[in-house]
């Protein structure tokens, strides 16, 4: 089946000055290498060309690589039938993210789609230090030198993977960046990727960090946020960055931190949720068209949780 064609744009030139230490990654770098210290083969390049038209698919999860679990086999599976970009939402390999967790939790599920996935780290990939092996095993794909944030034309969207594990404060450079982003780039459609949830009714709950993120994304008409950490699925009706319901110019938020982790239970609803699936392993597919949209979670054999719907574009 065909593989989808992006238009990659990394984050600008010159962010390969850009130093990241402990003391900027907001979960932190402790933590042993849960493993050996062998390297994976490096990725190819993505070649950036001009944006196709028509429908393109968008699909993947987070929380993916759990050895001893069979959630990330069986999503593997998945996305070996669905055509498209396979994006990820971080904790891509657990606990810690090391070069062999990479290789023996994620690469046989997952990383047989690793030429068309576009990835987002999570907080387990900063439990190595500078999240080294994630880096090293997505290559240029991961967006080494800003560090980890950039965006992509996919059809008539425009896609934003963003790193929230860094500064994300209004003034960090991340923000900045995401700020000319949006105001360069017309496109009539927005789609964000990013580990962590501004809203969430699972364990680790809602978190306030986001709201100047969400703030940018919201300015800027953003019209999906996709996230993981919460490993259940929710979906949010649109709202603005402080979780007032707004039909006209709010963001729909999805949670899917069910890539192949432990799964969780829910604890309060959070205002605003739509939705909710827990004890379900599977993958969200969007398929992306100019002005509108379509969501489906695709959960693996023998899980009865489905979720589908439609929306517009601001």
């Amino acid at each position: 089946m065909p593989t989808e064609v992006i238009a990659w744009r990394a984050a600008r030139a010159g962010l390969r000055a850009i130093a990241l230490g402990c003391a900027l990654v907001a979960s932190g770098c402790g933590g042993g290498d849960g493993g050996g210290s062998s390297t994976s083969p490096a990725p190819p390049a993505p070649t950036p060309i001009p944006p196709p038209v028509g429908d393109r698919v968008l699909v993947g999860a987070g929380d993916i690589g759990e050895c001893g679990l069979a959630g990330a086999e069986a999503t593997g599976k998945l996305l070996d039938g669905i055509s498209g970009t396979v994006f990820t939402a971080g904790d891509n390999a657990y606990y810690q993210g090391t070069a062999q967790q990479f290789q023996q939790c994620y690469d046989p599920f997952w990383g047989r789609q690793r030429g068309r996935t576009r990835p987002a780290p999570g907080n387990h990939e900063y439990e190595s230090p500078n999240a080294g092996p994630y880096f090293d095993y997505f290559g240029e794909f991961a967006a080494p030198a800003a560090p980890g944030f950039y965006s992509f034309t996919l059809g008539a969207w425009q896609v934003y993977s963003l790193n929230t594990n860094i500064p994300i404060d209004a003034a960090s450079f991340q923000l900045q960046w995401l700020r000319r982003e949006l105001q360069a780039v017309a496109s009539p459609c927005a789609l964000a990727i990013m580990h962590h949830p501004r809203f969430s009714s699972g364990q680790h709950g809602s978190d306030r960090r986001l709201r100047d993120i969400w703030s940018v994304l919201y300015d800027g008409g953003v019209d999906v946020v996709v996230t993981g950490h919460d490993h259940a699925y929710e979906r949010f009706a649109p709202q603005d960055p402080d979780g007032r319901s707004d039909l006209a110019r709010g963001i729909r938020q999805f949670v899917v931190g069910t890539g192949g982790a432990n799964l969780y239970r829910f604890g309060a609803v959070a205002a605003n949720s739509e939705v909710r699936g827990e004890g379900s392993w599977g993958v969200i597919k969007f398929t992306l068209r100019s002005g509108d949209y379509d969501w489906e979670f695709v959960p693996v054999p023998g899980a009865t949780f489905r979720d589908s719907g439609t929306g517009t574009c601001h």
